[in-house]
C-alpha cells in the first residue's frame, strides 16, 4: 500500500479539531451507506452476507418492537452477529442507552449491572435468554424468534452529548462503575481506529476481532467504527481461541484487518502459525515487546500497531507504522484530537514518570460515571482525566510503566479484584479473601486469590476447586481465580483493609 503524500503526524495533530454537529446519532452514522454495500459478513455454520439495506431494516424493525423511550437503559446480551449490531443501533435510534452485557457473566455480575443501570429490557440471543431465566421481571427480546416488519423508524433527535451507551468498567474498590458515553463516542474513536490500522478504509479492507462486542474494545475499536466507515465487518460467534481455526477464517473470508488482544497474539506465536493476506493488525491492553513485534513482521508480514485507552476514554494513543516508526516498549503517540500528558499529584505536567492523563474535551471521553458523582470527581484533576496508569513520555512516545491501582489485566480483560473477593466471601468456608494478579507469560496476569478459612473448614484441593466453581458461577467465567492459596492470616491495614500490594509481592515471588 502506497502511503506517500500523507501529512506527517505533527501536522495531523496541529490541524485537527473536534467538530461535532448539533444533531448527532450513532445509528445514523453507521447506516449512512448505499443499501447494496456489504455491512456484515456473519461467519459460521450458516454464513450470511448482510448489506446496509438489510441492516437498516433489521434496526428499524427492532426499534419499533423495542418501543424504548429517551434515556431508557436497554441491555444487550449477545455474541457477535448482525442482530447484535442492530440491537445497539435500534437502541440509539430510539434515543435510549444501550448497556452491553458479557455472555461469560454469572448471575451476580449480571444482576449488579442490571440493577445499577435500571435495565428493564434486554435484547438477547437464545443462549442469553436462558441466562436471564432467573430475572422474571425483565422484558427479554430475542430477535431470532422473529421481528415483525414495521417499516422505517426515524431516529430520535439527539446531540453529541446525549447519553447513548453505558459500559461497565472494573475498579479496585467497590462495585464496577458504569462509564456513560454520549453520541460523540463513535466519532471520538474514529481517528485512533483509522490510524491503528494504517488508515483503515483502503480498498478491499475487511475487519474482525476475537474481542467480544460487550467490551469497548470490541464494540468501539472494531464493530461500530467499521460500520461508520463502511468497512465490511466480520461477525463470528465467540468460542475458544484456536489459532488454526482463526487462520482458516481469515483466509476464507479475506479478512485484511484484525484487532488481536495481546493474549491472542501470544497464542498465535506459540502455535508457530503464519498468516498471510493481512494488511494491518492492531493490539491494545498491554505493551508488546521487541520480540513480539519482530514475530509479527515474520509471521504476519506486517508491523503490529499498539494502541492505548480505557473504557472512560478510549483510543487516545496509537502506533501507526505507515506514518512513523514503531518503537518497542511504547504504546504509541497521542492520537490527533487527544492531549496526553504525564502529571504529578497536583495535576501538573512533568517530564519524569507520573500519571498518564488526558485533557478534558477529548471526543471519546465519557460524560460521567453512572450515578457516581463522587467517583466522577475523583477521576479528574483540574483539566485532566487521570487514567490510573503510570507512564513516561519520551520524544512524543508514551511508555507504560504500570498500574497505579489494583486492576488485573488477564487475557485482554481488565478485572477488578473487589468483585471476585465479594463472591468468595459469600461462600460459607471463606472468612477473608484478597485477590491480585500474578504474572503469567500467556495471559499477562492470572487471577490469584488468597483465602483465610472459617473455623471448621480445612484447606484442600477439593475446596479450592469448589471455590473456583463458586466464583465462576456467581461472577464470570473469565475472571474466576485460577489459583487459590490458603493462608492463616492476610496482611491488613490498621483500618482492616487487605493490603493487596503485599499479596502481589507474594504472587510475584512464586
Amino acid at each position: 500500500m502506497d502511503f506517500s503524500g500523507i501529512p506527517d503526524w505533527q501536522a495531523m495533530r496541529e490541524g485537527f479539531r473536534w467538530d461535532f454537529p448539533a444533531r448527532l446519532n450513532m445509528a445514523d452514522q453507521c447506516l449512512s451507506h448505499p443499501a447494496s454495500r456489504l455491512a456484515i459478513l456473519e461467519y459460521g455454520a450458516t454464513p450470511a452476507r448482510v448489506n446496509f439495506g438489510r441492516l437498516t431494516a433489521m434496526t428499524d424493525d427492532l426499534a419499533h418492537l423495542l418501543a424504548a423511550g429517551r434515556g431508557d437503559r436497554v441491555g444487550v446480551l449477545r455474541t457477535q452477529s448482525a442482530w447484535t449490531a442492530a440491537a445497539h443501533l435500534a437502541i440509539w435510534k430510539s434515543g435510549a442507552i444501550s448497556v452491553p452485557l458479557f455472555k461469560l457473566f454469572g448471575p451476580d455480575a449480571l444482576a449488579l449491572r442490571l440493577r445499577d443501570a435500571g435495565v428493564r429490557t434486554v435484547i438477547a440471543d437464545p443462549e442469553g435468554r436462558e441466562m436471564l431465566r432467573d430475572f422474571p421481571d425483565l422484558n427479554v427480546i430475542v430477535p431470532e424468534d422473529g421481528v415483525p416488519d414495521a417499516g422505517r423508524f426515524a431516529s430520535v433527535d439527539t446531540g453529541p452529548n446525549d447519553p447513548a451507551v453505558l459500559i461497565y468498567t472494573s475498579g479496585t474498590t467497590g462495585a464496577p462503575k458504569g462509564a456513560l458515553h454520549g453520541h460523540r463516542c463513535l466519532t471520538g474513536h474514529l481517528p485512533g481506529v483509522c490510524l491503528s490500522h494504517d488508515l483503515l478504509g483502503q480498498p478491499n479492507d475487511m475487519i474482525w476481532t476475537p474481542a467480544d462486542w460487550a467490551w469497548i474494545g470490541g464494540l468501539f475499536d472494531v464493530a461500530m467504527p467499521a460500520l461508520a466507515l463502511g468497512v465490511p465487518l466480520v461477525a463470528a460467534r465467540a468460542g475458544k481461541f484456536d489459532p488454526q481455526a482463526v487462520a482458516g477464517m481469515i483466509a476464507e473470508c479475506g479478512i485484511r484487518n484484525v484487532f488481536f488482544p495481546p493474549t491472542a497474539l501470544k497464542m498465535l506465536k506459540a502455535s508457530g502459525i503464519r498468516i498471510g493476506g493481512l494488511r494491518s493488525v492492531a493490539s491494545g491492553g498491554e505493551t508488546l515487546g521487541a520480540e513480539m513485534l519482530d514475530w509479527g513482521r515474520e509471521a504476519l508480514g506486517l508491523t503490529i500497531n499498539e494502541f492505548y485507552g480505557q473504557t472512560e476514554c478510549n483510543m487516545v494513543a496509537t502506533s501507526a507504522s505507515c506514518l512513523f516508526p514503531v518503537r518497542p516498549g511504547a504504546i504509541g503517540r497521542a492520537v490527533p484530537g487527544f492531549d496526553i500528558a504525564v502529571v504529578n499529584d497536583d495535576g501538573t505536567p512533568v517530564r519524569s514518570e507520573g500519571d498518564i492523563a488526558i485533557r478534558r474535551g477529548a471526543g471519546s471521553m465519557m460524560l460521567e460515571y453512572w450515578n457516581r458523582p463522587d467517583a466522577t470527581a475523583e477521576k479528574f484533576c483540574g483539566d485532566w482525566m487521570l487514567t490510573g496508569d503510570r507512564g513516561v513520555i519520551e520524544d512524543g512516545y508514551i511508555r507504560f510503566v504500570g498500574r497505579d491501582d489494583d486492576v488485573i489485566t488477564s487475557a485482554g480483560y481488565r478485572i477488578g479484584p473487589s468483585e471476585i473477593e465479594d463472591c468468595l466471601l459469600r461462600h460459607p468456608a471463606v472468612a477473608q479473601a484478597g485477590v491480585v494478579g500474578k504474572p503469567c507469560p500467556t495471559r499477562t496476569q492470572l487471577v490469584k486469590a488468597y483465602v483465610v478459612l472459617r473455623d471448621g473448614y480445612a484447606a484442600s484441593d477439593a475446596l479450592a476447586a469448589e471455590l473456583q466453581d463458586h466464583a465462576k458461577r456467581l461472577s464470570a467465567a473469565h475472571s474466576y481465580p485460577r489459583e487459590i492459596a490458603f493462608m492463616e492470616t492476610l496482611p491488613m491495614t490498621v483500618t482492616g483493609k487487605v493490603m493487596r500490594r503485599e499479596l502481589r509481592k507474594l504472587a510475584e515471588a512464586e
